[in-house]
This record gives structure tokens, C-alpha cells and sequence, in this order.
């Protein structure tokens, strides 16, 4: 830790000892540990941290509370969206906590239930072998693009992940509403699969999206629809444990997630039953293009508003 980011630490701990401390600060506290993650942003835009005595810190346990309603309105959608269709619980998660905090904050609550989730769709079939054998380089891809762009969440270009989280949104439902129809031939998936995986496993280290390019990938090599639903689980699986251990190795994942990460596995689980019950009575044609379209105002909702921070 730097000298400045020591200097910042030590004014925001001795404010918080007077039992005055702006809920903000506390909450970087107590989501680092201390650690040089959120000290280094704080380094990087010391001129806009700003310690203001103005809440008794009392008011953060209302805010704490109300992350928690966020999280779990938040999770029982996302849930919802992934029992009903198979998919889209990272996503959906991710796009509605980023109206509210950073996408760093926001993946290290998703990662949990979004792992927990995967692995549960990922043994909920017989073609588990097939789909290793068949997919290897998709997934050795995506775990090595991750692993390349590791530190992108935290780093000098983080400012501008919410737009690109925003961007890449609109774009999986556009692409979602178009119902492109193209195939691989089977020949060329090894070859694809890796180049692929290797793209996807760098935009989810930026975002924390992993369905582009890896999803009308996975649709375009001939899958039957339940073995498409299993590999659509396998390949989230490997994709979140790889961004899992990204997130450790940057401070991310500490005691201050535990809560509402339980909260939010919770939720998912709920939202994922009701999907499942009433996904036989939905018209799947007609939910499926709702739900593209709200995806669509959501990603460009959030590109928008972080750039128009970014440029005021």
C-alpha cells in the first residue's frame, strides 16, 4: 500500500473512531479489509474521495438494508429468468445491482449463487461426459482469456466497465431478438471453440457477462435442447470458478460479501423453482422477447448514465 492510500486509510479510521463516518468510506472499510484494491481506486481519485461528516453511522444499517431488498428483488428476477429459460442469471443479476454500485461490488456478490446455481444445472443431465469431450476448448479458452485479463475489474480502465457491462447487454439481447441462424460444422468446432472461449473468458474478466460470444457459439453447433441447457451449466461453471479465483486473488471476496451473498443464493434458488414450475404454462417465443427487449433498456440505461458521469 502506498503512502497516499495509508495517508487515506488512516484519516477514514480515525473519523470512523469518533462514531462520525460518511457510510460510503465505511463500507469500503469493511468491504477490502483494508485491502490495496480499494485504496488504490482511492489513490487514483484521491481529488473526488471525500470523507463528510454528515450521517451518524447508524444510517448505514438502513443502507445495508436496503442492499439487502435490492439483492434479493435483484436475485428472485434473475432466478426466475434462469428456472423459466435456462440462462441469464449472471447476467440479469449483474445488469440490475449495476444501477446502484460498481460492477467489481456487484460480481463479487453474484459469484457465489451463480457458481452454486451452475453446478446444480451442470449435473441435472446424462451428457456430462460428452459435452467435456466435446467443449474442452471453449472451456480451457474461457479460463485462460480470464485469467489474461485478470485485474481489469480493479485496474486504471474499471471507470469504464459499467459502460462496456451496459454495451455488451443491449447487444446479447439484440442478438437474442434477430435469432441469427447460422451453424459449425463439426470439423471446425475445436478450432472456434478456443478462440471463442478465449474472447468470452476476457470480456468476463472486464464485466462479468459470459454469453458473448460463448452462447450463439454453444447454439450454433447442433445441441438437442436439454443437452444444450447441461452444457449451458458446465460452461457457466468453469467460467465462474475461473472468475471466482480473479476475484480472490484481487480482495474482492471477503467476510463483507458473505451475507449478502447467502441472501442472494437464496433468492436464486426461490426465483429458480417458481421459473422451473410455470415454465411449461409460459409461451417461451413471447417471454423470451420481453425479457430481450428489457434487457436491451437496462444495458442502455447503464451505458448511458456511466457516461454521462464520466463526462460531467
Amino acid at each position: 500500500m502506498s503512502a497516499v492510500a495509508r495517508r487515506a486509510k488512516a484519516e477514514a479510521i480515525h473519523v470512523a473512531t469518533r462514531g462520525e463516518v460518511n457510510c460510503f468510506v465505511a463500507s469500503l472499510l469493511a468491504m477490502t479489509d483494508g485491502g490495496p484494491q480499494a485504496f488504490g481506486l482511492a489513490e487514483g481519485y484521491l481529488r473526488n474521495l471525500q470523507i463528510v461528516l454528515v450521517m451518524p453511522i447508524g444510517q448505514c444499517r438502513r443502507m445495508f438494508d436496503s442492499l439487502l431488498l435490492l439483492v434479493t428483488a435483484a436475485f428472485l428476477l434473475a432466478g426466475f429468468v434462469k428456472g423459466a429459460l435456462g440462462l441469464g442469471l449472471p447476467t440479469v443479476s449483474m445488469g440490475l445491482l449495476a444501477v446502484t454500485m460498481p460492477p467489481a461490488q456487484a460480481i463479487a456478490i453474484v459469484i457465489v449463487p451463480a457458481i452454486v446455481t451452475n453446478i446444480w444445472q451442470t449435473f441435472g443431465g446424462p451428457y456430462l461426459r460428452d459435452i467435456f469431450r466435446r467443449l474442452w476448448p471453449l472451456l480451457t479458452g474461457t479460463a485462460a482469456g480470464i485469467w489474461l485479463n485478470a485485474g481489469s475489474l480493479t485496474g486504471p480502465y474499471a471507470r469504464y466497465t459499467t459502460i462496456a457491462l451496459g454495451l455488451l447487454l443491449a447487444i446479447n439481447a439484440i442478438i437474442g431478438l434477430c435469432k441469427f441462424d447460422f451453424s459449425i460444422a463439426p470439423r471446425n468446432e475445436k478450432w472456434v471453440g478456443g478462440i471463442v472461449g478465449l474472447i468470452t473468458g476476457m470480456i468476463s474478466a472486464a464485466t462479468g457477462v459470459q454469453v458473448i460470444p460463448s452462447v450463439p457459439f454453444l447454439q450454433a453447433i447442433g445441441m438437442e435442447k436439454e443437452e444444450l441447457i447441461q452444457a449451458l451449466g458446465v460452461f457457466f461453471t468453469v467460467a465462474t470458478l475461473a472468475l471466482g479465483l480473479n476475484l480472490t486473488g484481487a480482495g474482492l471476496l471477503t467476510a463483507a460479501t458473505a451475507l449478502p451473498g447467502a441472501v442472494a443464493m437464496a433468492a436464486s434458488f426461490a426465483g429458480m423453482f417458481i421459473g422451473q414450475a410455470v415454465r411449461t404454462r409460459l409461451q417461451p417465443d413471447i417471454f423470451r422477447r420481453w425479457f430481450q427487449i428489457g434487457m436491451i433498456v437496462l444495458g442502455l440505461y447503464l451505458s448511458s448514465n456511466a457516461l454521462a458521469k464520466l463526462v460531467s
